[in-house]
């Protein structure tokens, strides 16, 4: 009987896919980064309510930007049989993520007392980002943009001619 079945990928190749979607998150994440801080640095311009929030007005503005490029370019192969569960998903992930990197700027400021606006850029935009982001990573591509089961290989058989000389 004859069979044939497929090895499962190597290490190497496994880890080759895997550093191919970190450099494509790292690229929608530096648009992502691009759009946050330009938005941040304008809201801190403002005054009152907007000047207050604008960490959280940023990030918003960046998470639109980023659902389109990881579910239009990194993840568009992957299952998107239900985008209502996936959005869901999407935002309650980015919203934790919101908060680990404002949590991270309203330390730096009520406790750390950093009060300018080069170290709220830098705490919320390197160190809560980079905190952020690690989390996000591991959470759409776990939970979000979930990969399209493989199907299973049929079982070989026997071809008829060795069946019928049994």
């Amino acid at each position: 009987m004859t069979t044939t079945t497929e090895p499962s990928p190597s290490l190497f190749k496994r880890l080759r896919g895997l550093s191919d979607e970190v450099i494509k998150f790292g690229v929608v994440g530096v648009v992502g980064v691009v759009v946050n801080a330009g938005v941040f640095w304008v809201c801190l311009q403002g005054s009152g309510a907007v000047k207050s929030l604008s960490g959280f007005i940023a990030t918003a503005v960046a998470i639109g930007t980023n659902y389109l490029g990881y579910r239009y370019w990194l993840y568009k192969d992957r299952d998107a049989a239900s985008r209502k569960r996936e959005i869901t998903l999407f935002l309650i992930f980015s919203g934790i993520g919101m908060l680990i990197e404002n949590g991270i700027l309203a330390f730096s400021v009520h406790v750390l007392h950093y009060t300018s606006s080069g170290s709220q850029l830098i705490a919320k935009n390197v160190v809560g980002l980079a905190a952020g982001t690690i989390f996000r990573f591991f959470s759409y591509r776990t939970w979000v943009f979930k990969a399209i089961p493989e199907l299973a290989e049929p079982e070989a058989t026997a071809s008829p001619e060795l069946q019928y000389a049994k």
